[in-house]
């Protein structure tokens, strides 16, 4: 099949923040073949390669992409072993997320239901090891299929070689730019969902006194969650959590919780401890702010929203403005989650 290219793409119409300047080339991969070929191409004209998903993690920058995009597109959704309590399951990188997690519901399996109603593919679910309400890709992936654009080979990566911790893999970190994912394998079980709940999903589940848990209703219960949680991007251009939560050592914790008696903090083991940064910028009173044509979400403050920003240099005047502040603040250096072209 010819793969078809194009050139002068606008990348404000691809990302979820709607910003950003063109990619001199774009071209969709609907198999691995498709991805291994650009790669050649790419190679012998010297041309950088940016994988691209659904855009909802991406920020595009003003000069565009002077390379090729490639959408990923691989399809694929097949149960590959079956057992009494387990199913392992195989899946394209170019499979839209939420769709992926609907199908297992109605399979009445468990282990990524909380994960509903995330926007993207299901190939960058291990990039930045997406997680919410207590579960992460982390704790179903079994391996993951790549291109090594290093060897010019594919590969079969187990979940221990991916680096995975806290919103980070080896994807984002040592080997970023080096594989593409093209099929994820994950493990779910045939045991429905139990308590305890993460504390917001578990005041839901009071609050409308739901005793029983099923997949599908834990799915239900996420989506209205997150539906008053977060702006929906066809509507409102924004990019999800904006800001990775805070990650701090012990000293920090010490000084801040003496000054600030209400404040949220999370122990992760190995003296490190992580406070929502949507704590502290509403603490800052910047929640509701816009700057620069970026309004931080009154519902939600890790969320930035695109009101009327034009450009990648306003989203990050308005970006640095909040780091700024926050750092003044707190001494705590914030970093943002979405990566960048």
């Amino acid at each position: 099949m010819h793969m078809e290219i194009h050139t002068n793409i606008p990348l404000k119409n691809y990302t979820t923040m709607k910003i950003g300047g063109n990619a001199r080339f774009m071209t969709e991969a609907r198999t691995p073949d498709d991805i291994q070929k650009v790669y050649r191409n790419a190679k012998s004209q010297n041309l950088p390669i940016f994988i691209l998903g659904g855009g909802s993690n991406v920020i595009a920058k003003d000069e565009g992409f002077n390379g090729i995009v490639i959408r990923m597109r691989i399809p694929g959704f097949e149960v590959i072993a079956d057992d009494i309590n387990n199913a392992i399951i195989k899946i394209g990188a170019g499979e839209e997320w939420d769709s992926v997690v609907k199908r297992t519901v109605d399979m009445r399996l468990s282990g990524i239901e909380t994960m509903s109603a995330i926007p993207g593919t299901a190939g960058a679910a291990p990039v930045q090891n997406v997680g919410a309400y207590n579960q992460e890709i982390a704790d179903t992936l079994q391996s993951l299929e790549a291109y090594d654009s290093e060897t010019d080979a594919f590969v079969t990566l187990r979940r221990d070689d991916c680096g995975f911790a806290y919103r980070d893999s080896i994807f984002r970190g040592k080997a970023k730019g080096r594989y593409v994912i093209t099929s994820i394998t994950i493990k779910l079980s045939k045991n429905q969902p139990a308590p305890p709940f993460y504390d917001s999903l578990q005041k839901y589940l009071d609050e409308h006194q739901i005793k029983i848990y099923t997949t599908d209703v834990i799915r239900d219960a996420v989506i209205e969650i997150r539906k008053n949680r977060l702006p929906d991007p066809d509507t409102v251009p924004n990019s999800g959590s904006f800001f990775k939560n805070a990650i701090v050592e012990k000293w920090q914790v010490d000084d801040l919780s003496n000054q600030y008696l209400d404040i949220p903090i999370f122990d992760l083991g190995d003296d490190k401890y992580k406070i929502p940064t949507g704590w502290l910028i509403e603490k800052a009173g910047l929640k509701g702010t816009i700057s620069h044509g970026i309004r931080i979400f009154d519902r939600n403050a890790l969320v930035l929203v695109n009101e009327s920003a034009k450009s990648y240099s306003d989203l990050a005047a308005a970006r640095d403005e909040i780091i700024g502040k926050i750092r003044d603040k707190f001494r705590v250096q914030i970093q943002q989650e979405p990566l960048e072209i």
